[in-house]
């Protein structure tokens, strides 16, 4: 039989106007779900389940590196009267290298969560430095306009990105057109003067 004090603690956590539920563990670290954390950038709990397995989070946080992924028993919610809530739990290190990789990946959601996240990172300890105190509903509040501005910027790079690859997808085309193969290499004695 387990008691409270050794099952997660659920608590909303806003990240600008996204709410998430984040769990503490009794060891005091801190835990998202799998799902919430595919949820964020606009995919599915497979996504993040597969980046797990993939050569990306080695890749950023280290050949060594083995997620922490567990099954985590979680406090019910207080309507919640019958059976026991589990998720699978990804630490925080964790979930920042799969938004990260997902930004790499041209990922808008994920490249404007991460940029406005950076942002106010920084922002926290600049305002320590300075004295300056701000609410979590201030500090929400910005984050709301970052992550809306900072999406329509993401959106605008990969647009960029997208058209280069759209023309130059297009002149391939018109090369084979006129019997042309574009990466062919060419053959003995064809454009020798």
């Amino acid at each position: 039989m387990s008691t409270t004090d050794d099952k997660a603690r659920r608590a909303e956590v806003a990240i600008g106007s996204l709410a998430i539920a984040g769990f503490q563990m009794p060891d005091g670290s801190y835990r998202l779900s799998q799902t919430q954390a595919a949820e964020c950038v606009g995919l599915s709990e497979r996504n993040a389940r597969e980046f797990l397995q993939s050569k990306g989070i080695k890749a950023l946080l280290g050949e060594d590196y083995t997620p922490a992924i567990s099954d985590i028993e979680v406090e019910p919610d207080p309507g919640q009267t019958r059976g026991q809530t589990r998720i699978r739990g990804l630490g925080l290190e964790a979930v920042s290298a799969y938004w990260l990789w997902q930004a790499h990946r041209g990922n808008k959601a994920a490249l404007a969560l991460c940029m406005a996240l950076m942002t106010e990172t920084l922002e926290r300890r600049f305002d320590a430095a300075f004295g300056v105190e701000r609410s979590e509903g201030d500090r929400n509040a910005l984050l709301t306009q970052r992550l809306q501005a900072d999406l329509a910027v993401a959106v605008d790079a990969l647009a960029e990105a997208d058209l280069r690859t759209e023309r130059e997808a297009r002149l391939e085309q018109q090369l084979r057109d006129a019997g042309i193969e574009p990466w062919a290499l060419p053959a003995e004695g064809e454009g020798e003067a």
